[in-house]
């Protein structure tokens, strides 16, 4: 068994070889053969030199022969070596910095469009599927309405101090009544004034356990069911846009069948929680390619994530992108960063 080797293991000349595969690899998309990379190199190589060269990574775990007598591609953790060692992050034009800004900065007060405005932005300029999970509401709240929407489902509407606006759908006991949701209504505004959902939910709690409260049953079941579904809970919100730029790179029914499983995956409540916490393992960008995260064992995809920031300095949402293993990363990362900065700048 091959074990994969670091960048400082890697002599000079096996680490501009190296490069230049996974170069070629990210533009073409095919296997690189020694004669291609004698033409790409700086310093002139014979075939034979690079091919003994590309054997060693190889048998190093970093590169494959997809088939007999062809070139090399790099394996996932090839590319996972030369993103932590040897990728050189381009800086962001200045085009799409404006881009990015004005399209954010158009979105007025709504967290709803400000994310998806964000989203969709990023999943253009990246030609990648894009992905956000928006925050639960931190901030101090002004206003709380729950509007009735069919037996069994409510829609609760957040609406906080600085008039950010969050409208989420819930679902209820079925008995419910729309004159339970005015009294929760009404009940939960007596007390949010200036407080966060959290706050509250701690507020209300004590309340129902020492049965101060005056509500009645159906009320109570109300208020604990979203407090519990937005406060205590573990699920933000997933929004998930540019599908189909996912699928530019297919070309087999099995890819195509790899990439539906993933979606699916995507839109499982467990998953969720795992996203924000990769973006909360470390401030900056995190990148996960192939099988070393969960998510895309099937699915051969890599995905860039970035956490955004409110105004306390809160890590509270994360946004990104998934795409094929071989991304533009020198591109690609560079445009999460300063999409989650710009959405922690507006929400903060």
């Amino acid at each position: 068994m091959t074990r994969s080797k670091n960048v400082a293991e890697l002599s000079e000349r096996s680490r501009e070889i190296f490069r230049q595969i996974v170069d070629a690899y990210v533009e073409t998309g095919e296997p690189v053969g020694s004669r291609t990379l004698s033409r790409r190199l700086s310093v002139a190589l014979s075939p034979a030199t690079i091919r003994n060269v590309m054997s060693d990574l190889e048998e190093a775990g970093l590169l494959y022969s997809p088939h007999t007598s062809a070139g090399r591609m790099p394996t996932e953790a090839g590319m996972r070596l030369f993103v932590s060692g040897l990728l050189e992050l381009g800086r962001l034009p200045d085009l799409e910095r404006e881009s990015i800004e004005q399209k954010c900065r158009a979105t007025g007060k709504s967290l709803d469009n400000l994310l998806e405005d964000a989203l969709s932005t990023l999943s253009g300029l990246s030609g990648c599927a894009g992905l956000v999970l928006a925050p639960k509401t931190q901030l101090a709240l002004k206003h709380i309405e729950f509007v009735p929407l069919s037996p069994g489902r409510a829609l609760l509407v957040l609406v906080t101090g600085d008039g950010l606006v969050e409208n989420r759908v819930l679902d209820l006991p079925p008995d419910v009544t729309p004159s339970a949701l005015r009294e929760a209504s009404n009940y939960l505004n007596a007390r949010v004034a200036g407080s966060t959902l959290e706050e509250v939910r701690d507020l209300i709690t004590t309340e129902l356990t020492d049965q101060r409260s005056q509500l009645d049953s159906l009320t109570g079941k109300v208020v604990k069911a979203g407090l519990a579904t937005w406060a205590g809970g573990k699920s933000g919100q997933l929004i998930v846009r540019g599908q189909s730029h996912l699928l530019d790179d297919v070309t087999a029914l099995d890819d195509l069948e790899r990439i539906r499983t993933l979606f699916e995956a995507l839109e499982t409540k467990e998953y969720l929680l795992g996203l924000l916490d990769a973006a909360n393992a470390a401030e900056g960008v995190q990148i996960f390619i192939g099988a070393q995260n969960e998510l895309f064992q099937l699915s051969g995809c890599s995905m860039i994530v970035a956490p955004y920031h409110n105004s306390r300095e809160q890590i509270v949402g994360a946004i990104g992108v998934i795409g094929p293993t071989r991304l533009n990363y020198a591109r690609i990362i560079p445009l999460v960063d300063y999409t989650a900065k710009m959405v922690g700048r507006l929400i903060g």
